[in-house]
């Protein structure tokens, strides 16, 4: 079958060889080579399954490999949502090693040309607070909203507010009073 054929000359096995999830020994990461052939096939005539095998896969599975290291690392795995958007770590990951681009600097992603380009006509929703903050940040955030909370219950504190907010309202009166005197002296 085609799919057989595709992915024969790719060891698989490679990809499913990663350490435990809690080491952090697999700092590289495995790259599939294709089996060695005599050349080639010429890309504007070969099969579809030939050109995936030959042109797409060798470039597309090392960047895949990757993106799932990066989302474990991102805890992608871990959450329902996350701030980790794959396909632009893909497409960032792709520019970055192709090969008309060896010797030029790392880019990235919001740098890129043709990224910039789809920007303009097309921006993307600012990403949520929720998932810009680290878990200490959003740890200390609702601690201390709760220890707020905790104070504002208190008999003393209820007290003080009470007599806080009839002091204003006082005040405004007084204020609206002067406000009204005023504009009918002005008349």
């Amino acid at each position: 079958s085609l799919e057989a054929g595709i992915l024969q000359p790719f060891h698989m096995d490679q990809f499913n060889s990663a350490p435990a999830a809690d080491t952090v020994v697999q700092e590289s990461l495995p790259i599939p080579q294709a089996a060695p052939l005599s050349e080639p096939p010429d890309p504007k005539t070969c099969s579809a399954g030939e050109y995936i095998e030959h042109f797409i896969f060798p470039v597309l599975l090392p960047g895949i490999a990757e993106l799932l290291h990066r989302a474990k690392k991102e805890k992608c795995f871990e959450r329902k949502r996350t701030k980790f958007i794959a396909c632009d770590f893909l497409t960032e990951w792709l520019y970055n090693n192709n090969p008309k681009r060896k010797d030029e600097p790392f880019t990235e992603f919001f740098d890129i040309p043709f990224v910039k380009e789809w920007l303009k006509d097309h921006p993307r929703p600012p990403i949520p607070l929720s998932l810009r903050l680290s878990e200490e940040e959003a740890s200390i955030i609702i601690q201390s909203f709760w220890r707020g909370y905790r104070v504002r219950c208190d008999k003393e504190i209820q007290e003080l507010r009470q007599w806080q907010k009839q002091l204003r309202e006082a005040k405004n009166i007084t204020k609206v009073v002067e406000e009204f005197w005023a504009k009918q002296e002005a008349k």
